[in-house]
């Protein structure tokens, strides 16, 4: 444990945000694991849990939770899988 006081509420603040970028991390899992599974039965609202997924992603890219590069390869991911379970559904 640091003595120092800045040091203390430095601890202190990476707890905070440890927390709540846990909580947007698991968030980010829950949205992707939805749209895969609407895009590949065909839902009805498949669209609107991909267009929810890649905002949570995007998001999170933004504020640093995740990187601004894996965010982007996650969005492209997602969305080119949610086009072959299109493509295999129409065909």
């Amino acid at each position: 444990m640091a003595n120092i006081k800045s040091q203390k509420k430095r601890n202190r603040q990476s707890e905070v945000r440890r927390l709540r970028n846990k909580g947007v991390r698991s968030e980010l899992k829950t949205r992707i694991k939805r749209a895969q599974e609407g895009a590949e039965a065909g839902a009805e609202d498949a669209a609107e849990r991909l267009q929810l997924a890649q905002k949570r992603i995007a998001k999170a890219g933004e504020k640093g939770v995740i990187h601004r590069n894996q965010a982007s390869r996650r969005i492209s991911r997602l969305m080119r899988n949610a086009n072959k379970a299109q493509q295999a559904a129409s065909s």
